[in-house]
C-alpha cells in the first residue's frame, strides 16, 4: 500500500481481512510507532482499527514496493510523481493498483496512463479501483460495493478477491478509460454541487444539476475514440458520482461550497485537512478536451470560477439556462 491518507487507510483494514502481511509505505515516519502502539492511524480515519502486528511499516518506499507482487497506489494524483521520483524497483513485472480517483496535472495523465508510459507496466497489469466508497463509511463497516477494472479479466477478478468481505461486495470490469475518467469527472462535479449549495439553490435544481452533470459525463467518455459498450448508469459511474455530490463526507463538495460562501482557492485548500482532487481535475479536463471540444458546460463553469476568477453566482445563473 502507498499512501497513508484516509482511503488508503481504509483499504489496509479491508486488506488486513485477508492478508497475513501487507507492506505499508507511511511517508510520515513518526506515524509508525504511533500506529503500532495504539493500532489506528493518528491523522486520518481514527475509527479504522488496524492489525499492527501484520503490518510491515516503512517511510522508505522501496522497501515496501520490492517485495510485494500487488502494488496499491493511493496517493493524492498531485503529489504522485514527488514520492515516485524516489522509487528505484523496477514495476513493470508487478500488479499494479490505482485507488487514486485522480488525474496527474503533469501531462494530464490518468493514473494508468502514467505507469504504462512511464513504468513499462503493461495495460493488462494495471488494475482500477472505484465505486461510491467513502473511506469513513468502510472504517465502520457499512455495506460498500467496489468495482474492479483491468483489461485482462483474470486480474480484476483476482484483484476483487483480495477486498471482498461480509461488508464489501464487488464486481470486476475491463473499462479502465471509463472508470478512471468517471471518478475524475465526478469530482469536478461535486464542486458545482457545493457551489451551488452555498448559494442557496436547493434540492429540486441539484437534482437537476447532477442529472445533467451525468449526461456530461456519458458525452465525454462516450464521444471519444474510447468509447465502449459501458453503462454510465452503473455504481462505478452514476453511482460514485452520486455520492460525492451529495455526501457530507464529500471532500469536493465541501471544497465547493467554501468557494460558493465566498473563500478563496487558496484559502479553502488551507482550510480543508485533504486534498480536493476536483481543482486539480478541473484544469486537466479543460485542457484534454481543447481539442475534441465535447459540450461540456458544466465542468466548463467550475474551471472558470476556480482558475479564472469567474464569480460563482454570474457562472451557476448562466447554467440554470443550460440544464435539461
Amino acid at each position: 500500500m502507498i499512501g497513508n491518507g484516509s482511503w488508503a487507510t481504509a483499504l489496509v483494514k479491508l486488506l488486513q481481512n485477508h492478508e497475513d502481511l501487507l507492506y505499508w509505505f507511511v511517508r510520515d515516519e513518526s506515524m509508525i510507532p504511533y500506529i503500532q502502539r495504539h493500532r489506528h492511524n493518528p491523522q486520518f480515519l481514527r475509527a479504522a482499527t488496524l492489525d499492527p502486528a501484520r503490518l510491515e511499516m516503512s517511510a522508505d518506499i522501496n522497501m515496501v514496493v520490492e517485495p510485494a507482487d500487488i502494488v496499491v497506489i493511493c496517493i493524492p494524483s498531485t503529489f504522485l510523481l514527488g514520492e515516485l521520483k524516489k522509487l528505484t524497483v523496477p514495476l513493470k513485472n508487478k500488479l499494479i493498483v490505482s485507488a487514486v480517483k485522480g488525474i496527474i496535472p503533469e501531462g494530464n495523465l490518468t493514473v494508468a496512463e502514467y505507469f504504462n508510459r512511464r513504468h513499462a507496466v503493461p495495460f493488462d497489469n494495471i488494475g482500477v479501483l472505484s465505486g461510491p466508497s467513502h473511506a469513513e463509511e468502510i472504517a465502520i463497516e457499512r455495506l460498500t460495493y467496489l468495482t474492479f477494472a483491468c483489461k485482462r479479466r483474470e486480474n480484476a477478478e483476482r484483484l476483487a478477491a483480495h477486498f471482498a468481505c461480509s461488508y464489501i461486495k464487488t464486481r470486476v470490469s475491463t473499462d479502465i478509460y471509463g472508470m478512471e475518467y468517471a471518478a475524475i469527472l465526478k469530482n469536478i462535479y461535486a464542486i458545482a454541487t457545493g457551489i451551488c449549495h452555498s448559494l442557496g439553490y436547493g434540492d429540486n435544481f441539484l437534482a437537476v444539476l447532477v442529472t445533467n452533470a451525468q449526461r456530461e459525463m456519458k458525452r465525454f467518455l462516450n464521444d471519444t475514440h474510447h468509447s465502449s459498450s459501458r453503462n454510465t448508469t452503473h455504481s462505478p459511474y452514476l453511482g460514485d458520482l452520486l455520492v460525492t455530490c451529495y455526501s457530507q463526507f464529500s471532500r469536493n463538495r465541501t471544497f465547493g461550497a467554501m468557494i460558493g460562501k465566498g473563500y478563496s482557492v487558496t484559502s479553502a485548500q488551507a482550510e480543508m485537512n485533504m486534498i480536493a482532487e476536483g481543482y486539480y481535475a478541473s484544469k486537466c479536463i479543460f485542457e484534454i478536451n481543447a481539442e475534441p471540444a465535447i459540450k461540456m458546460p458544466i465542468a466548463n463553469a467550475v474551471y472558470r470560477i476556480l482558475y479564472e476568477n469567474a464569480l460563482p453566482t454570474k457562472e451557476i445563473q448562466a447554467l440554470t439556462d443550460e440544464m435539461i
